[in-house]
C-alpha cells in the first residue's frame, strides 16, 4: 500500500523529470533575460528582481525594454499585465483540479505557474484522480522551472557583459515552445487551434503593447472551439 509520504516523493520526482527536458530551453532564455537586466538603465540588481516579482520571461523583457525606452509606469505595468494575461486561460483550465487543494496550496502554486508548468501538468491532471499526487507533481515540475530561472537570470545579470553575443542563445527559445506545443496536438481541433493561434500571433506581432500573443491566443481558442463543434 502506498503511503502519503512515498506518494509525495513519487509525485515530486515525476514532476521534476517531466520538466527536465524543457529546462534545456529555459537556461538560454534565462541567460538572455539576465543579460538584458545587466544592461538595463534601472541597474542589474533591480532589473534582476523582476525574476522574483514578475517571474515571466516575455513580460520581464518587455518591461525592461520599456524602462530603457523611458516609458511611463502605467504603460509598463499595463504591458506586463497584457502579456501575462494568457495565464488566466491556464488558470481556468487548471481550476477544477486546484479546487481540491488546501487554501495554502491554492495561494502558493499560482505564483509558479508558467507556460512550461501548465504544459507538463494539464495532461497528467486529466488522467490522475489523486489530489495529493496532483499538487506535489505540479510543485516538482513548476519549482524546477522557478529555481532554474532564478539561477540563470542571475548568471546572465552578473556575467552579461562577458557573454559573447555570437553564442546565439535565442535559437533555443522557439525550440522550447515547440517542445511544449507538439505533445498537445492530439486531435484535429488542437491542430487547428495551434495553426490559427500561431498564424494570428505572427501577423499581429506589431500590435500595440505587445498584445499580439494575446490576440493569437484568443483566435486559437475560438478556432479550436469551432473546429471541435464542427467535427463533433
Amino acid at each position: 500500500m502506498t503511503t502519503e509520504g512515498s506518494l509525495r516523493s513519487t509525485a515530486l520526482r515525476d514532476g521534476f523529470w517531466s520538466a527536465a527536458p524543457l529546462l534545456v530551453g529555459v537556461v538560454p532564455f534565462g541567460l538572455i533575460t539576465g543579460v538584458a537586466a545587466a544592461g538595463s538603465v534601472i541597474g542589474a540588481g533591480l532589473a534582476w528582481s523582476t525574476s522574483f516579482i514578475i517571474f515571466a520571461g516575455a513580460a520581464q523583457l518587455a518591461t525592461l525594454d520599456l524602462f530603457d525606452a523611458g516609458a511611463v509606469s502605467v504603460v509598463i505595468i499595463a504591458t506586463g499585465l497584457i502579456i501575462n494575461s494568457r495565464h488566466l486561460m491556464y488558470s481556468a483550465a487548471l481550476a477544477p483540479a486546484f479546487r481540491e487543494f488546501p487554501a495554502s496550496w491554492r495561494s502558493l502554486l499560482p505564483y509558479i505557474l508558467t507556460d512550461q508548468a501548465y504544459a507538463i501538468t494539464i495532461t497528467p491532471y486529466n488522467d490522475e484522480p489523486d489530489p495529493v499526487y496532483r499538487r506535489w507533481f505540479f510543485l516538482g515540475g513548476a519549482a524546477s522551472f522557478w529555481l532554474t530561472w532564478q539561477i540563470t537570470t542571475a548568471v546572465g545579470a552578473v556575467f552579461g557583459a562577458v557573454i559573447p553575443g555570437a553564442w546565439g542563445f535565442t535559437f533555443a527559445i522557439p525550440l522550447m515552445f515547440l517542445a511544449l506545443l507538439i505533445p498537445t496536438l492530439r486531435n484535429r481541433p488542437a491542430l487547428v487551434a495551434a495553426i490559427v493561434g500561431g498564424g494570428v500571433a505572427v501577423l499581429a506581432a506589431s500590435a500595440p503593447y505587445r498584445s499580439g500573443l494575446i490576440i493569437g491566443a484568443v483566435a486559437g481558442v475560438v478556432a479550436g472551439v469551432a473546429a471541435d463543434r464542427w467535427w463533433r
